[in-house]
């Protein structure tokens, strides 16, 4: 069984697949930002974590990404006679905040993050999923609303939970940008992985983006979105029509996740099915929280499904 026999179709979402890495430099954004491009790409990061540099003189290093030598030493270059006095996080999986502890250490910048990881969960006191930074502690705690002043720019801190439960945007007021970390990216969709992950939180989190006026996005994976309200309206209608498949493969049989992911994903290369699994996961614990399913038994990974 293929996707199309399910019945329901899944909008395309207008995917930015188009993209000139640069490594080992800086390259302009847009006026007064500057990427730096670690040398990481595989199927989750793309061409590698994009590390902006914000400001001029005194500036904010956000996501300093992986902990590559070649990358600190590319950021420290593009900064050479400036002085980087904030170094932001959106959130600690490892293609992030790792590169953090040896950048403060040539700078004496400290590093702002809403916290540890799975710091945003009630329960954060049980494993989390492989790919966190674990040795992450920021020397700033933020809150979301918290102002961070960078000479004359500032940043604002946006709690968005769902990739991760401690995952911030931040927004410049001028030009009007909200660096997205990996909640909201131009080349593909999240990976949303329970237990940290949470597609409820998600969905929420992009409701309240849209709330907001930003008039570009930056993600730390590929390029800006220049439209991102309709982007964001247009990942929502994707989500829902993916648990639409969810609760179609459930009524045709499938009712595990193996199953379900075989079908979904069959035009995916299997190589991301795993990560597409956890994501059918989140998927699946939200459609039970929300009554449209039930899982027989404790609602885990291994679980059957019914419609409810």
């Amino acid at each position: 069984m293929r996707a199309a026999e399910l019945g329901v179709s899944l909008p395309a979402l207008p995917v930015d697949r188009s993209y000139d890495p640069v490594y080992g430099q800086a390259v302009e954004v847009v006026p007064g930002v500057r990427r730096v491009l670690a040398r990481n790409p595989n199927p989750f990061t793309f061409y590698g974590t994009g590390t902006y540099i914000v400001g001029h003189g005194k500036v904010a290093v956000i996501d300093p990404g992986p902990r590559l030598d070649e990358h600190v030493d590319a950021i420290m270059r593009a900064t050479a006679g400036e002085t980087i006095t904030h170094i932001l996080i959106t959130h600690t999986h490892n293609d992030h905040s790792p590169a953090a502890a040896p950048l403060r250490q040539l700078t004496g910048a400290s590093t702002y993050a809403f916290g540890r990881h799975g710091s945003g969960r009630d329960h954060h006191d049980t494993d989390v999923e492989e790919g966190g930074d674990q040795d992450f502690v920021p020397d700033v705690f933020l809150k979301d609303g918290d102002r961070v002043d960078i000479d004359e720019l500032v940043l604002e801190a946006i709690h968005t939970p769902g990739h991760t439960s401690n995952h911030l945007c931040f927004s410049l007021e001028k030009p009007s940008i909200l660096f997205s970390g990996d909640h909201v990216m131009g080349w593909s969709t999240t990976v949303i992985a329970p237990p940290d992950g949470d597609m409820a939180s998600y969905f929420a989190s992009l409701e309240r983006l849209l709330q907001r006026r930003e008039e570009l996005y930056v993600p730390t994976h590929g390029n800006p979105i220049r439209d991102p309200q309709d982007f964001v309206r247009q990942l929502i209608v994707h989500r829902h029509a993916r648990e639409a498949q969810i609760v179609a493969c459930v009524g045709h049989g499938l009712v595990t996740i193996p199953d379900m992911v075989r079908v979904i994903y069959s035009e995916v290369d299997s190589r991301l099915h795993p990560a597409a699994a956890r994501s059918v996961f989140a998927h699946l614990q939200h459609l039970v929280r929300t009554g449209r399913l039930k899982a027989l038994g404790e609602a885990t990974a291994g679980a059957m499904y019914a419609v409810a």
